[in-house]
């Protein structure tokens, strides 16, 4: 296992790792957190040659966000065009085909859905509404259920808050600009687990473009 002790912090800039080379052709990724079982909780950052084609076979859910580059997703019959910032979601199992002409960089999760949360999502950030959230924040809504949210974030320069916690833990992804804290600086491709509860006083002193994802970790205890 890996970084799968949830009452801790974990901060990861994926810029330091080193890729590794995946069992399928053409997909290279730096892990994040994982399980050794196949089939469990795994997330990961992913990058895939110019020219690939894969197959996703059915998992316990999957989540894309694409980071970079280009591709299309294959699902229900459906082909849908992505790019930076657009969020795929994927259900228990359900299958479905990603393929790529100049290849893409993305966050990929698996195998960490709710067994009842069904839902196919895809969303394209530059073709959807915002909305105005706290403070001079945009949000973009990517999914909700049962708790658990999944959104983007244009957190604008000069903006801090303090106390910032979540019920059931945190995850951040850094798409551009940089993240701030008391304990750091987070540049574009940084991924960040809190714990539960887990407070802290984030700011940015640039524009910067976020994917935060919510009350989905396991409760304490």
């Amino acid at each position: 296992m890996h970084n799968m002790l949830f009452e801790q912090r974990v901060v990861i800039k994926t810029e330091s790792l080193p890729w590794q080379a995946d069992s399928l052709s053409g997909v290279y990724y730096k892990p994040l957190a994982y399980e050794k079982n196949t089939r469990g909780h795994d997330t990961r950052f992913v990058r895939v040659a110019p020219g690939t084609e894969i197959d996703c076979v059915g998992s316990a859910g999957e989540e894309i966000l694409v980071v970079n580059g280009e591709c299309r997703f294959l699902v229900d019959d459906k082909t849908l065009n992505a790019r930076q910032g657009c969020y795929l979601r994927v259900p228990h199992g359900k299958s479905f085909k990603l393929m790529t002409h100049s290849g893409c960089l993305f966050l990929e999760k698996r195998n960490q859905f709710c067994a009842t949360d069904s839902k196919t999502v895809f969303t394209d950030m530059a073709l959807s509404t915002w909305t105005e959230a706290q403070g001079n924040l945009r949000m973009l809504t990517l999914h909700e259920f049962n708790g658990e949210q999944v959104a983007l974030i244009q957190w604008p320069a000069g903006q801090h808050f303090f106390s910032i916690s979540h019920f059931c833990g945190e995850e951040v992804f850094v798409l551009s600009g940089e993240y701030r804290d008391e304990f750091g600086r987070y540049p574009a491709g940084t991924w960040m687990r809190n714990p539960h509860m887990f407070e802290y006083n984030p700011f940015c002193q640039e524009d910067t473009l976020l994917w935060i994802k919510v009350g989905h970790l396991p409760y304490p205890g």
